[in-house]
């Protein structure tokens, strides 16, 4: 599966973005997705996940209650809206796919990367 992210951009603290991951393939519905994201100068993390029906979501825990996880499988789209916007949340946003059971919090557990998608949150 090929991804490719967007809905990047500069925001005001408190404001709202919504990033997309567009999947290519007949097989999106059967991908666990993630969402991860590297601030400059820091490593890769895990932001949040999804179940391949929608039904189970996780989140870190600097942006639980903050930002929300969902796919739409008709349109082979991965969503990540973010709200409440903090300078922390500043970094480059990376969706993932896993083949396997399971969402893992890990980079190594995904298979499938899209680019990224700049974020920056100013103060």
């Amino acid at each position: 599966v090929q991804l490719q992210a967007s809905g990047g951009g500069l925001v005001q603290a408190g404001g709202s973005l919504r990033l997309s991951c567009a999947a290519s393939g007949r097989t999106f519905s059967s991908y666990g997705m993630g969402w991860f994201r590297q601030a400059p100068g820091k490593e890769r993390e895990y932001v949040a996940a999804i179940n391949w029906s929608g039904t189970s979501a996780y989140y870190t825990s600097p942006v639980t209650g903050r930002f929300t996880i969902s796919r739409d499988n008709t349109k082979n789209t991965l969503y990540l809206q973010m709200n409440s916007l903090r300078p922390e949340d500043t970094a480059a946003y990376y969706c993932a796919a896993r083949r396997g059971p399971g969402l893992p919090t890990t980079r190594e557990g995904y298979d499938y990367w899209g680019q990224g998608t700049l974020v920056t949150v100013s103060s």
